[in-house]
C-alpha cells in the first residue's frame, strides 16, 4: 500500500451555483465517508472528472447529475486547482484508498430556472442521491457549513467568487 503521502489527489470539479439574489446553493450530505459530524453536513456540489475529459463539461455533468440543475449560466473559474487532504483516518474508506484528497476546478455559475428544476431526491441518471435536502444560503455561511478539512477551500472559493453576490 502506498504510503498517505505518496496518494495522488483525484481530480475533481466544484460548483458554486449562486441565485439571483446572490445566494449560494448547498446540499445536505446523505451520507459517506466525508461525513464526519453532525453539524458540518452540508457542501456544495461536486464530482470526479472522468479521464480526458474537459472539467467545465464534468461540472455540468456532476451538478445535473447530484441536482438535476441545467439552467445555469457561467461567472467565471478559477484559474488554479485547489488541492485538500482528507483526514489519515479517512484513507481506505474513501475513494478505495486510491486517493489522499482531490484537487478541485470550481466555477461560478448562476442559476437561471425555476426552482421547481432542483431536485436532489431523485437526481438524473443512474446515481443514489447524495444530497437529502438542499437551500439557499449566504456566501459569507460556506466555511462553517462543511468538514473541518474542506474549510479552507471553501474560504479561498468564498474570496474568488464574492464578486458574483452582489
Amino acid at each position: 500500500m502506498l504510503s498517505y503521502e505518496s496518494l495522488p489527489y483525484r481530480a475533481c470539479a466544484g460548483m458554486m451555483v449562486l441565485n439571483r439574489e446572490g445566494l449560494v446553493f448547498v446540499g445536505r450530505r446523505a451520507g459517506g465517508p466525508e461525513h464526519t459530524d453532525a453539524t458540518h453536513v452540508w457542501q456544495m456540489p461536486q464530482g470526479g472528472i472522468d479521464d480526458d475529459e474537459d472539467p467545465y463539461r464534468a461540472a455540468l455533468r456532476e451538478l445535473y447529475e447530484e441536482t438535476n440543475i441545467r439552467s445555469v449560466e457561467k461567472l467565471g473559474e478559477m484559474t488554479e486547482w485547489l488541492a485538500y487532504d482528507i483526514p489519515r483516518e479517512l484513507i481506505g474508506q474513501a475513494w478505495n484508498g486510491k486517493y489522499r484528497g482531490q484537487k478541485q476546478k470550481w466555477y461560478a455559475l448562476r442559476f437561471a430556472g425555476d426552482e421547481s428544476e432542483i431536485d436532489v431526491s431523485n437526481p438524473a441518471g443512474t446515481h443514489e442521491p447524495e444530497f437529502v435536502a438542499w437551500r439557499w444560503v449566504a456566501m459569507s455561511e460556506l466555511p462553517a457549513l462543511v468538514v473541518p478539512f474542506k474549510q479552507e477551500t471553501y474560504a479561498r472559493v468564498v474570496k474568488e467568487f464574492a464578486r458574483f453576490a452582489r
